[in-house]
């Protein structure tokens, strides 16, 4: 019987793509850090998070709070720690809010072998802890999460490495980038790889298409019977 390996490998953002409304618990957890660590009241309000990695709305919220950067910096880590804390200690069940066609898109990713990689700006545990109460975090390999680069064109750079290491990627593979924000296609186009820019984030399709996202798609419900599916039929090779 001949085996057939895949020709593709998937990143994922969370926030917007896989999981949409989730609440402000992640904000919570980052005002609710910085308060432990520092004594500052600080808010995210009027930080455009969307498509930030969270160190970086951690160092804004600092510096509308009046924080030196020597604090920031030197507070970072313990800040970082605490944050992480903090969500598994408050995050809520979100199997209710989960992106349309995601989990049916998952599944036929996982029965074809399709390796799937996290590309995020959540801290590694909330992310983690994000996806296990959505009922997600078995599709994933492993992710490449804010706090290891400090951009998302550097963590989808440092995915697609991991993923050649762990032996996910040959010559002829297909690697998507699945986003919701600007900053998704940017990072894909930045490392030369494809992207579906899909609005079920706060992103405008119009501000998405500007871009020129390989694919730009409502949702992912018909992703795999229309676009990827195909692909993986026809780019199929037998070892």
């Amino acid at each position: 019987m001949p085996k057939y390996a895949s020709e593709l490998l998937l990143l994922f953002d969370i926030d917007g793509t896989l999981i949409r409304r989730a609440g402000p618990h992640h904000r919570q957890a980052l005002s609710d850090a910085v308060r432990t660590v520092t004594g500052y009241e600080t808010t995210t309000d009027g930080i455009p998070v969307h498509g930030m990695l969270d160190p970086d709305i951690l160092a804004e919220m600092l510096r509308r709070a009046g924080a030196t950067e020597e604090l920031i910096a030197n507070a970072m880590p313990a800040i970082r720690e605490e944050a992480q804390r903090v969500y598994e200690a408050i995050c809520p069940n979100l199997k209710g809010r989960v992106c349309p066609g995601v989990k049916q898109l998952l599944q036929q990713l996982r029965c074809n072998r399709v390796p799937c990689v996290l590309v995020t700006g959540n801290l590694a545990r909330i992310a983690w802890k994000k996806l296990a109460s959505a009922g997600l975090g078995r599709y994933f390999a492993f992710g490449s999460f804010a706090g290891t680069a400090h951009t998302r064109t550097a963590l989808a750079r440092n995915a697609i490495r991991m993923a050649r290491r762990k032996g996910l990627v040959n010559g002829g593979t297909e690697i998507w980038l699945i986003g919701d924000a600007p900053q998704d296609i940017l990072a894909a186009r930045a490392n030369g790889i494809r992207c579906i820019a899909v609005h079920t984030g706060v992103s405008e399709p119009r501000d998405l298409g500007r871009l020129r996202p390989t694919l730009l798609v409502k949702d992912l419900t018909q992703v795999w019977r229309k676009n990827l599916g195909p692909r993986i039929h026809a780019n199929a090779r037998e070892y």
